[in-house]
């Protein structure tokens, strides 16, 4: 029997080369879509009223080759992205880094190997690789053996320096919501670890567990009990060092398992490290976190997929953590000693409005989690229709289709943003006789999100069925886009 308590979750011929890459290198020059007179055509009003949103809708729609707009709707009232921001983060990232860009987690020696003995520092050093999981430090634990070490006589340090220390993306959601994590220079698992639960006629057995496909090794920098009390359900105190969290008894059914944010990443991945490495008879001190500690023989190096890669699965999954790891490290390799989310986006903003000569926006994050970003429709068509953007994009886009009123099935290759009382789309489809078209959907509720409490964005009431009627639209309006 699983408990109430559930987990709910939820490149391609891309560009060659670095940095110099042909989407970084295309001219800035007539950048902006040639204008039209703005016009809604018939019957789009109708459907609007029809969907019973509320709020404010724009969308516009353009040739996706030559950047003419076809059709708009309020096209300069800017709305929250959610999501859809990670498109802009996508090709920030490809800009700054290249599509073939990879993140490296090392393993190094400081000191002299003796009889088995490490006579100085073993040091785990991070540059933010999102995609390492506890498999992969099972791995660098096996090479550590194979070196011969069986112990360190000096310490274990855990350097995550590489890019700022970030307790939570967005402050204001609730604490316990997985997709909300710490990020950093070191992340392990997208950074959440596994609470899992079993109840019998002898109790409840609790257990926080870094799991992957092949190792759950026990957690000791995250603790979980239970508490008599109703509500709320989960509590957290980040005190002694340790995430410390608390589960309300009467949430707990049977058995089940769901997963929670880590605070504190780089201590995290060393306590797992440490773990895994003592289950093959390598004894090594609790991990010490340091900074600029990158120096030594390296024992074993472990590299992420290329970018190109790392970003269809974000842009597929729409992990927050990848999109906000990838626009601080775009920052930082355009010279940017940014210390924070805030302002890494100011940048990225500051990027979007001068490369695509767009108004500026407003950007929080990197992966549209903070509500307060703001993006006008077409100014996220200005850039889908930039010179290189689709050849970069549509490869990495997720492919999803709607079912037109006489069944007709219509892909697009698209991005979906959903807050609680905001959705967005952009991305690419067809018109009439194969015509490539670059589109961008935004509607918002902004009055009624922010009368939300802390506690209510988790699941306030109405937010699913809005979320449906706005989905519903949006098919409606590429069917309609289909005929142009």
């Amino acid at each position: 029997m699983r408990g109430r308590i559930s987990r709910r979750f939820v490149l391609g011929g891309l560009l060659a080369g670095g940095a110099t890459s042909a989407l970084a290198t295309e001219p800035v020059a007539a950048l902006r879509p040639k204008s039209r007179p703005a016009v809604t055509r018939a019957g789009v009003e109708t459907l609007i009223e029809g969907a019973g949103l509320g709020g404010r809708l724009s969308f516009a729609v353009a040739d996706a080759v030559t950047g003419e707009i076809i059709e708009t709707r309020a096209p300069l009232l800017k709305l929250p992205p959610a999501s859809v921001m990670k498109v802009v983060t996508a090709l920030y990232g490809l800009e700054a880094l290249g599509p073939v860009h990879r993140f490296s987690t090392r393993l190094l020696a400081r000191g002299r190997v003796s009889g088995g003995l490490l006579e100085g520092d073993l040091i785990l050093v991070g540059t933010g690789d999102p995609t390492l999981d506890t498999d992969a430090l099972a791995e660098m634990a096996e090479t550590l053996v194979a070196s011969g070490i069986r112990e360190v006589t000096g310490e274990f340090l855990v350097d995550a320096s590489a890019l700022p220390a970030i307790r939570a993306i967005d402050d204001r959601q609730p604490e316990h919501l997985a997709y909300n994590p710490a990020v950093g220079g070191l992340n392990l698992n997208y950074n959440r670890v596994r609470f899992q639960w079993q109840t019998t006629s002898e109790g409840t057995a609790l257990r926080m567990e870094a799991h992957t496909r092949n190792f759950s090794p026990p957690v000791s920098v995250a603790q979980i009990r239970a508490a008599n009390r109703g509500q709320p359900v989960f509590s957290y105190n980040g005190g002694n060092g340790t995430d410390n969290w608390t589960v309300a008894a009467g949430a707990l059914e049977g058995e089940g398992s769901r997963w929670l944010p880590v605070r504190r990443p780089a201590a995290y991945a060393g306590d797992v490290l440490r773990t895994l490495a003592a289950s093959q008879g390598v004894r090594l001190p609790q991990p010490k976190q340091v900074w600029g500690q990158a120096e030594g023989t390296e024992l074993a190096r472990r590299d992420s997929p290329p970018l190109h890669e790392i970003l269809r699965a974000m842009l597929r999954w729409s992990n927050n953590l990848t999109a906000e790891v990838v626009g601080l490290t775009g920052t930082l390799k355009r010279g940017v000693a940014a210390r924070n989310l805030g302002m890494s986006a100011r940048e990225m903003s500051d990027w979007l409005a001068d490369r695509m000569d767009t108004r500026k926006p407003v950007f929080k994050d990197h992966s549209g989690l903070h509500d307060g970003s703001r993006v006008a429709p077409t100014d996220l068509v200005r850039l889908l229709t930039r010179p290189g953007a689709q050849v970069a994009l549509r490869p990495i886009l997720k492919r999803m289709e709607f079912k037109t009123a006489n069944e007709t099935v219509l892909e697009v290759q698209a991005k979906t943003g959903t807050l609680h009382f905001v959705n967005a789309l952009a991305g690419y489809m067809e018109g009439q006789n194969g015509r490539p078209l670059a589109f961008a959907i935004m509607a918002a509720d902004t009055t009624r999100r922010s009368r939300l409490s802390r506690v209510e964005l988790e699941r306030p009431e109405g937010a699913r069925a809005w979320t449906l009627r706005a989905r519903r639209l949006e098919g409606q309006l590429i069917e309609r886009w289909a005929t142009f």
